[in-house]
């Protein structure tokens, strides 16, 4: 897996969701700072386990796409006369 990077624009922006969650929901003050570095702490952390679950979904895709290709294929298929 690469690197997971943010945009800086994105970085700010979730770094103000949690200073706000953490506020609002959990009554805990951080600054921009800490909270940059709770994501710098929490992206490579739980990052593995949601790409994970994105290759699946990705599969899961895949596989059905190579079903209906299968079953388009076989209709294709030509009646074969056993009688000579």
């Amino acid at each position: 897996m690469t690197e997971l990077k943010l945009e800086k624009d994105v970085r700010t922006r979730l770094a103000q969701q949690i200073k706000r969650y953490l506020d609002e929901d959990l009554d805990i003050d951080i600054g921009n700072m800490d909270a940059e570095l709770l994501m710098d702490f929490l992206t490579p952390t739980l990052g593995a386990h949601f790409y994970n679950l994105g290759l699946k979904d990705a599969q899961a895709l895949f596989a059905r796409k190579a079903d209906d290709i299968n079953d388009e294929l076989y209709a294709l298929e030509r009646r074969i006369d056993e009688r000579g």
